[in-house]
């Protein structure tokens, strides 16, 4: 088994030092969609997905992650040039903007090349580099960190009757075979980031037990991303809309955080940066002795 101690605190993004020994990371959300879950329209103008952005990164997120497809439950795929469309002008506009990373969330080598060309420095790939066997490629090639997430099945399917024997062991698996896709094609070690996949081919309890055993993930030797953010396990439990679950993200944020999190995804960044910083300083507060 690997070891569970990442050997670096601090990863190069491009420009940027990305360090995990000060605090949790945020990476704020930018879905350049008409059709995601929640916040989906909202940013397909060109103009106000970079006012977003710019919002996003004032407001305290440390990488801004856009995306172009929506990966919502029975989504359809959409194709290359309508994604190329839709994120790459933003990127290279936002990246003249901001002072922090941006991440590129896409199972498509060809946009994942692109907005690393336009000013990207981070892929963020929902497949664990499963969809396209020239992801990990480009990966290496640029140098950049990348996020292998879990996934069962595909965003058209993942949510029809989800079955696992053993599921965080199931998960814990698929995402050691992503890291050892990216680690034969060259990717640095210290630059792969592994995501259990929230909502993503989970039934409701699936996603509440991820959270609680997040640290046996810490296994992999890896840093940690999740999103939990107005995901359908937190407004289905409470029956509210998906914008009414700032209270709800929080409180699984803070979990997160609490059971090894290195980096959270979020949508409402303002609302929840200070129980990011409350879920630190707990985590950093003294043991008794």
């Amino acid at each position: 088994m690997p070891s569970s101690k990442v050997e670096s605190l601090s990863v190069q993004a491009g420009d940027y030092l990305l360090q995990f020994n000060r605090r949790t990371l945020v990476m704020g959300i930018l879905n350049v969609t008409p059709d995601s879950f929640s916040d989906g329209g909202k940013y397909i103008n060109r103009d106000d997905a970079i006012s977003h952005g710019i919002k996003l990164a004032a407001e305290g997120s440390d990488i801004i992650d856009i995306g172009g497809e929506s990966t919502r439950p029975g989504a359809e795929p959409l194709s290359l040039e309508d994604e190329l469309n839709r994120v790459i002008p933003v990127i290279k506009e936002l990246a003249k903007e901001v002072q922090i990373p941006i991440s590129i969330d896409t199972y498509k080598s060809e946009v994942a090349q692109e907005a690393l060309d336009a000013g990207a420095s981070i892929i963020n790939d929902i497949s664990g580099l499963k969809s396209d066997d020239k992801m990990a490629g480009i990966a290496a090639e640029y140098d950049v960190p990348v996020v292998v997430m879990h996934i069962k099945g595909t965003p058209r399917d993942m949510q029809i009757n989800p079955h696992y024997e053993n599921m965080i062991s199931e998960v814990r698996n698929s995402l050691a075979e992503s890291v050892n896709i990216a680690l034969n094609a060259g990717v640095d070690k210290n630059k792969i980031i592994v995501d259990p996949g929230i909502g993503f081919g989970k039934d409701l309890m699936d996603n509440f037990s991820l959270i609680k055993n997040l640290d046996y993930f810490k296994t992999l030797g890896h840093f940690i991303l999740i999103g939990p953010s107005r995901k359908s396990f937190l407004w289905k439990t409470l029956d509210v809309s998906p914008d009414e679950t700032i209270e709800a993200t929080s409180a699984a944020v803070t979990a997160c955080i609490m059971a090894g999190a290195d980096i959270v995804r979020i949508h409402d960044v303002k609302e929840v940066m200070n129980a990011v910083k409350v879920a630190d300083l707990i985590v950093s507060a003294p043991e008794l002795n």
